[in-house]
C-alpha cells in the first residue's frame, strides 16, 4: 500500500494552520502542524516528511534560519516558504538559503497544494538519485538529459517492466542496466550480461539457451545457457540490432511464454527473467530494412531511456574528468591530478565521438603521462590537441554561441539575452562598417536595414568615433 505524502506546516497564525490542513488533506496529504519552528529540527531526527511549508516571521526561530538549518543538513527536503511580508530580498534570501518555493500571502489554495505537490514529486526523485549515486558512481551528470535518465532508473525502481537503451557506444548503457537491476526488486539474484556484437552468430544460440550433452560436436555435457543464469534476475542483452534474425524468432517466443529448448533438448525450460536490451543502432530504421522483427522491437521497447552523448552536455565534462581522475589515481596510487581552466575550457569544446567512455581513457593517460600535479591545456594528449584544433577552426558560430550560452547559465549568469543582443548587433555593424569603409548607406543594404535604423543603432550601442559619422561625400570616392 502506498503511503500518503507528508507535509509539515509551521505557522504561528492559527488560521493559517487550520486552512492549509484541510485543504492539503483534502487532496490526500499527511499533515502536521507546528505553531513554530522550536523543536522542529529535533524533530527531523526522529523522521521526515517528504516537504516543508514554514512561515518566515514566526516566535523562537525564523523561517530562513530554520529553512538554512533544513537545507545543511537535509538538502533532499524541499521547503517552501510563506510570508506576508514579500519583497524582493525576502525572495532572494529564500532562494539563496535553498528554498523550493517562495509562496507569498494571501496565497491561492490551489496553488499552495500545487506548490506541495510538485514538492513531494521532486523530493522523491532526489532521494532516488542519492541512492542512485550512493551505490553507482559511475553514474555522473547534471545536465537536464541526466537528471531525466535518473527520474527514469526512479520511477522504474520497483518494476519488472522491459527497458531498451539507446545511445552512442561509450555513453554507459550497461551501467544504467546495473542501475536498473540493482533498484529493482531482483537485486538479490543475478545480473547476466551478453553482447551480441561479441560473440560469434553460430555460438550466440547455445550462449543463451544452452545445450544438451552431444547435441553437437564438441557438446562433451549439458551447458546452461545465459536465460537460466539469470532465473529470477535481469538479462542485459547489450548491441540487441546485431542479433542474427533466426534468433530474433527464438527471443520473441521466450519474451511471449516464458519458456524455451536447450539446443538438443526435449523439454522445455521454464524461466523467470527481466530483460533490459540495449544498442547505439535506430532499431525503427532496421525494422524498415527488415533486418529486425517488428514484433520483437515493440515487446522491447515498453519503456526507452535514451542516453545522451557527451557532446550534448558538455557541461557534465569537467565533473566526469574530476571523478575519472580521482578514480585513476586511486587504481595507480598516486594523487589526483587537478584541472587548470584552460584544460576544462579545451575539453568541453571537444566531440568525444568514444563519448564518456573516451573521456574516462584520457583521464587515465594523464594521471599517467601529464608532468606535473596541475593539468594545463598543452599536457593534453596530442590527438585531442590536434581534434581541438580542428574543431576551432570548423566550428559553426551557432555552436560557439551555445557554448557561451552554457558556461554564463553554469556560473550562475541572469538576463544573458541582453548580453548577447547587443554584443552581436554591434559586432555585425562593426564587421559591416569595416567593410564598406564606413559608408553607411551600403553597410545598412548589407545588414538588411534601412539607413534610419542603423544610424539609431550606432547611436544605441555607442558605436559613434570622428571618423564614421556619415557617409563620405559624392565623389569623394
Amino acid at each position: 500500500m502506498t503511503r500518503e505524502p507528508e507535509v509539515w506546516v509551521i505557522d504561528d497564525d492559527r488560521s493559517i494552520r487550520w486552512v492549509l490542513e484541510r485543504a492539503l488533506r483534502k487532496a490526500a496529504l499527511h499533515v502536521t502542524c507546528f505553531s513554530n519552528g522550536v523543536g522542529v529540527m529535533e524533530a527531523l531526527q526522529r523522521e521526515q516528511p517528504d516537504v516543508i511549508l514554514t512561515d518566515v516571521r514566526m516566535p523562537g526561530i525564523d523561517g530562513l534560519d530554520l529553512l538554512r538549518q533544513v537545507a545543511a543538513r537535509y538538502p533532499g527536503l524541499p521547503v517552501i516558504i510563506m510570508t506576508a511580508h514579500s519583497d524582493l530580498d525576502s525572495a532572494v534570501s529564500a532562494f539563496h538559503s535553498g528554498a523550493f518555493e517562495y509562496l507569498p500571502k494571501p496565497f491561492d489554495l490551489d496553488e499552495a497544494v500545487s506548490q506541495v505537490n510538485r514538492a513531494c514529486r521532486r523530493g522523491r526523485d532526489e532521494r532516488t538519485e542519492e541512492a542512485i549515486t550512493a551505490k553507482g558512481p559511475d553514474i555522473i551528470g547534471e545536465a537536464p538529459a541526466m537528471q531525466d535518465v535518473f527520474r527514469a532508473i526512479g520511477r522504474l525502481a520497483r518494476s519488472h517492466i522491459t527497458v531498451l537503451i539507446n545511445g552512442e557506444s561509450g555513453t554507459g548503457k550497461e551501467l544504467v542496466a546495473h542501475a536498473l537491476h540493482r533498484h529493482s526488486p531482483r537485486s538479490d539474484r543475478p545480473f547476466i550480461a551478453l553482447n551480441m556484437a561479441a560473440i560469434p552468430h553460430d555460438l550466440l544460440e547455445s550462449e543463451l539457451f544452452g545445450h544438451e550433452r552431444g547435441a553437437f560436436t564438441g557438446a562433451q555435457s549439458r551447458r546452461e545457457g545465459r536465460f537460466e543464469q539469470a532465473d529470477g534476475g535481469t538479462l542485459f542483452l547489450d548491441e540487441i540490432g546485431d542479433m542474427p534474425a533466426e534468433l530474433q524468432t527464438r527471443l520473441l517466443r521466450v519474451l511471449a511464454d516464458g519458456e524455451f529448448y536447450r539446443i538438443g533438448g526435449t523439454a522445455p525450460t521454464k524461466v523467470d527473467v527481466r530483460i533490459i536490451a540495449a544498442t547505439h543502432q535506430n532499431l525503427e530504421e532496421l525494422v524498415r530494412q527488415g533486418r529486425f522483427r517488428e514484433d520483437l522491437f515493440h515487446r522491447l521497447n515498453v519503456i526507452r531511456i535514451h542516453l545522451p552523448a557527451l557532446r550534448d552536455r558538455r557541461e557534465d565534462v569537467p565533473l566526469l574528468m574530476r571523478h575519472f581522475l580521482a578514480q585513476a589515481a586511486l587504481e595507480l596510487s598516486c594523487e589526483p591530478k587537478t584541472l587548470l581552466p584552460s584544460a576544462i575550457d579545451q575539453l568541453q569544446r571537444l566531440d568525444w565521438p568514444g563519448n564518456v567512455r573516451q573521456l574516462e581513457n584520457t583521464a587515465r593517460w594523464l594521471t599517467v603521462m601529464a608532468s606535473g600535479k596541475q593539468i594545463h591545456a598543452e599536457d593534453l594528449p596530442p590527438e585531442l590537441s590536434a581534434a581541438f584544433n580542428d574543431t576551432a577552426r570548423d566550428e559553426s558560430w551557432e555552436n560557439a554561441l551555445r557554448r557561451w550560452a552554457r558556461q554564463r547559465l553554469q556560473q550562475g549568469q541572469e538576463a544573458i539575452l541582453g548580453t548577447a543582443l547587443p554584443a552581436f548587433e554591434q559586432i555585425l555593424i562593426q564587421v559591416t562598417l569595416e567593410h564598406t569603409g564606413g559608408r553607411r548607406q551600403e553597410a545598412a543594404r548589407r545588414l538588411g536595414w534601412g539607413r534610419n535604423t542603423l544610424t539609431r543603432k550606432i547611436k544605441e550601442l555607442g558605436l559613434e568615433t570622428d571618423a564614421d559619422t556619415e557617409d563620405p561625400p559624392p565623389g569623394s570616392r
